[in-house]
């Protein structure tokens, strides 16, 4: 028997950073999101000989374990250690179990897709799959949240579990006490199309640790930083605006207002954007792009710009000019986490 998973990766269109605490706590945070056809995916292939083994297939970093109670939450495959503690201590009696977990990603980590989170998300699906544990989606969602977030101590927000588990577009809000609303929203499909078909994805193959950028966002918050607040206070109204223009299939509007969101992000910290980003987004801007924005906390990974009528294709060449990334191919994708059951003789 196999058991398998895969969850997408996510665009955060707007008002990423107000889902970190403590700014969803003191004044609500509101997120628009939406999942493209880039997945983690994982498999679990029980094993009798009381072992267990992680594989990741990106990074080419296998372990191997006696099946213990509690494997030491350090090392390479963190997550997935992190993982099978929590799985063991809070749906498997403390009793151990034995299997292998291969593990595949799409796209890079730390590339602003919301890697880590999806992946977490992506394993608790097989072991939901495997074990038959009683999960809904905000079930899993917040599960991951927990073991990231809590368990692992891994700075972060709480959109990327929920949009890796719900799936397509989703205007999501949060506010104290962990609580999180996700409201699907229903776009035609001609204009989810057309915005799809608008959208350059670009990797800026430059990989970052987003947490520094959130740690530094969130003592802006505790200091009071009347810049950085400010900036995070218009970054969640341009999540309400750019909502509205979904609705309305306001595609036009939407460009500007991801400008009107990018000039603001970069002022909630500091290492956010440099020249190198800056450089890119002048690039698409001069060559047709009405706006655009990096997806995730900053500092690298993937950006994405809003193309509209043919100008795309003169983006595309001007980028690939740059010889400083790459340019994805992609689809929006509806579903959100998916999991199966393979059965071998």
């Amino acid at each position: 028997m196999f058991y398998r998973s895969k969850a997408p990766f996510r665009l955060g269109i707007a008002g990423g950073g107000t889902d970190v605490s403590p700014y969803s706590d003191l004044y609500g945070g509101a997120v628009l999101n939406v999942t493209v056809n880039l997945f983690a995916h994982a498999t679990i292939r029980p094993l009798q000989d009381g072992t267990i083994r992680f594989i990741h297939i990106n990074s080419g970093i296998a372990e191997e374990f006696e099946a213990v109670s509690q494997l030491p939450a350090e090392g390479p495959l963190i997550l997935q250690r992190g993982i099978y503690n929590s799985i063991v201590s809070r749906y498997n009696n403390g009793q151990p179990l034995s299997f292998e977990l291969t593990t595949q990603m799409d796209v890079p980590s730390g590339s602003g897709l919301g890697t880590s989170s999806t992946l977490v998300v992506a394993i608790l699906g097989a072991f939901t799959e495997w074990l038959k544990l009683p999960l809904g989606k905000y079930d899993i969602a917040h599960y991951a949240y927990e073991i990231e977030r809590l368990d692992l101590k891994m700075a972060g927000g709480k959109q990327d579990q929920y949009s890796a588990t719900f799936g397509g577009v989703n205007f999501m809000e949060f506010m104290e006490e962990d609580k999180v609303i996700v409201n699907p929203l229903r776009i035609g499909n001609d204009i989810l199309q057309e915005w799809a078909l608008n959208t350059v994805l670009f990797f800026t193959d430059k990989k970052r640790e987003s947490s520094r950028i959130i740690e530094e966002q969130a003592n802006n918050v505790k200091n009071n930083n009347r810049e950085s607040l400010e900036a995070m206070h218009i970054v969640k109204q341009e999540a309400f605006r750019m909502k509205n223009n979904l609705l309305r299939g306001e595609l036009q509007e939407l460009g500007g207002a991801l400008n009107v969101s990018w000039v603001s992000k970069k002022k909630m910290a500091q290492h956010i954007s440099n020249d190198f980003i800056d450089r890119i987004y002048e690039t698409a801007l001069s060559n047709g792009a009405l706006g655009g924005k990096i997806s995730g906390a900053g500092g690298g990974g993937f950006m994405f710009f809003y193309c509209p009528g043919n100008t795309r294709y003169r983006v595309v060449k001007a980028l690939e000019r740059l010889n400083a990334g790459k340019v994805f191919f992609f689809d929006f994708y509806k579903k959100g986490l998916t999991t199966w059951t393979v059965k071998h003789n």
